[in-house]
């Protein structure tokens, strides 16, 4: 029996390459690799499921289970995580205080983006700031005309309105038109006018406080299987996390190797050494009951804004075959 010939598309990162090079492998598959940006993957995957394997939005990915229409069934690999403090900007001339942002219109290029969907928490647990409490404005960063990838039935108090024909979100902020804007890139402005920037002066120190508070490290994205695949072979979704596990023990024992340093960037082994210092030696873990409290706070997020139509349980969302690995 020959093996599968399936598609992967994922984000060209550390954690991934080795899977890309062929470097570790899939037990029974032999993956056509695409390495392309996790806007269009997630773009092609819900609009048309095109890929048999692939990185997708946690957010996106959630909306999709809730109301049952998902066409993928999740593998608890997180290719994606960050801590959003640095997402959030403001117009430093009106807002000085996260509590400040009360009352305010805040950009955004989707309201179900997950980065979204964590710095609403984030602004919510921390200090008190609903996302009733804003006007939100979506629209493109750079370019006008951006949609929302799946649509979304919003509870009846979050206010979202559209940016306007011909705009986009820096250039608003830019203007003053709207006062603060959430997104996983910086708007174009930030760093150009000196009334834009970090809504947390020091976001790395908010970072680590949150940690310490929390012990959570935000999870983006997930990988997902095509769902009518992982029911004809059903031992597909545990060796897909198997080799996303194994690629990214690869990456973090080439990073810990000091001799040449594979990041273009000075001082990365005392950074290695300080994420361990502060979040353990598995600081980027795979697996549902390593990240449960993580997945379970998103999830009480996701349907508390109004995006998924109910509760999702943690795990609901991951292949049964994924939720325990062999240990010897």
């Amino acid at each position: 029996m020959g093996k599968l010939n399936l598609s992967l598309a994922v984000g060209d990162y550390d954690r991934t390459r080795p899977l890309i090079d062929g470097a570790v492998q899939i037990d029974g598959v032999e993956p056509v690799c695409m390495t392309l940006s996790p806007d269009e993957i997630f773009f092609r995957a819900f609009r048309h499921a095109e890929f048999d394997i692939c990185e997708l939005s946690m957010s996106s990915f959630t909306v999709k289970t809730a109301d049952g229409t998902c066409p993928y069934i999740g593998v608890p690999a997180f290719p994606s995580r960050a801590f959003r403090h640095t997402s959030i900007y403001v117009r430093r001339d009106r807002v000085k205080a996260p509590a400040g942002l009360k009352g305010r219109k805040i950009g955004l290029p989707e309201y179900q983006l997950t980065a979204n969907v964590w710095a609403r928490a984030i602004l919510q647990d921390d200090f008190g700031v609903k996302p009733s409490d804003v006007t939100w404005v979506r629209g493109g960063i750079e370019e006008p005309g951006r949609p929302e990838k799946i649509a979304l039935k919003l509870p009846p108090e979050i206010r979202l309105e559209s940016a306007g024909e011909g705009k986009t979100l820096s250039g608003m902020l830019d203007k003053g038109e709207i006062d603060g804007f959430i997104a996983p890139r910086a708007p174009s402005c930030a760093g150009k006018n000196p009334h834009v920037g970090w809504l947390f002066p020091d976001p790395t120190a908010a970072a680590k406080d949150y940690f310490k508070r929390t012990g959570i490290f935000p999870i983006m994205h997930l990988v997902g299987v095509r769902r009518i695949l992982a029911e004809k072979h059903p031992w597909l979704p545990a060796a897909v996390l198997k080799a996303f596990d194994q690629a990214k023990t690869l990456a973090l024992a080439k990073l810990t190797d000091t001799s040449a340093t594979k990041v273009t960037l000075p001082f990365v082994e005392e950074q290695l050494k300080a994420a361990r210092e502060l979040m353990g030696q598995d600081f980027w873990s795979y697996g549902v009951e390593a990240n449960r409290k993580q997945l379970d706070i998103f999830l009480r997020h996701h349907h508390a804004q109004g995006l998924s139509s109910r509760l999702v349980g943690a795990s609901e969302l991951f292949h049964p075959g994924t939720h325990e690995s062999v240990r010897i």
